[in-house]
């Protein structure tokens, strides 16, 4: 029997489906490993001890708004970090690709959560990007305020993305958590979806095999309104 041709300049080995299954199996024991240490980490962080928050104030759509008023009655606040300069006529397209994975509020508020941004561009510039994009939750500004300085989301080389969260106890807030980097991957759908298909991220920096696409981070990554506008060059499509 000829071998199948391919258009693909790399794939992973055919093989048949015992062999298949068997290789399969073989990741689901690595893949529960993983869950159970997710497990694990998710239930330390439930036994992270907390930080009181004092005052601080953004400008919002209609005045000021109190950091305790975020939580628009809720117990729990998740705040997006969200990078976006005083001078930047646009948010940052990375964060704005997280920020597009949160869906309906509703969902999370039925487990008394909710979630605002906090950036440190003016509010109005704020509110005609969550505009353009179509998003609902709150979005402030801290340009008239020390939080983001005093919580390092604001350094002298810049911005700094990230999450954090806030537990309230009648009208006193306290902080339990934050991260930046890698740590806010677990909100992303996008690589969670990334990491199942066959080529992963097409990152650099990942473990693939031979062959596999791979650029630097980030090179595919628009604003949801902008793929179509700005051609993404797919290294492993074939000539037509």
């Amino acid at each position: 029997m000829s071998k199948p041709t391919s258009e693909l300049p790399a794939r992973p080995p055919v093989v048949d489906r015992v062999e298949w299954e068997r290789s399969r199996d073989a990741l689901l024991a690595l893949e529960k490993t993983e869950t159970r240490a997710k497990d694990e980490a998710s239930a330390a962080r439930r036994r992270l001890p907390m930080v009181e928050v004092g005052e601080y104030v953004f400008d919002g759509a209609d005045g000021p708004v109190s950091l305790f008023e975020l939580f628009h009655g809720f117990r729990q606040l998740v705040v997006q970090h969200f990078m976006f300069e005083p001078e930047w006529t646009e948010g940052c397209p990375s964060c704005s690709n997280l920020a597009d994975q949160i869906g309906p509020l509703v969902h999370l508020q039925a487990y008394d959560i909710t979630v605002a941004r906090i950036s440190r561009a003016p509010i109005d510039r704020l509110l005609a990007y969550s505009a353009r994009m179509g998003w609902e939750p709150r979005w402030v500004s801290s340009e008239h305020s020390p939080f983001n300085r005093d919580f390092g989301w604001t350094q002298d080389t810049g911005e700094v993305p990230g999450i954090s969260v806030y537990l309230r106890d009648g009208d006193r807030v306290y902080q339990t958590y934050a991260t930046t980097g890698r740590g806010v991957e677990s909100l992303s759908s996008l690589t969670g979806y990334l990491d199942l298909a066959p080529f992963g991220r097409q990152e650099d920096w990942q473990d693939s095999p031979a062959g596999w696409p791979q650029q630097a981070p980030h090179q595919r990554n628009r604003r949801k309104d902008e793929y179509g506008a700005v051609p993404v060059s797919i290294a492993s499509r074939p000539a037509r």
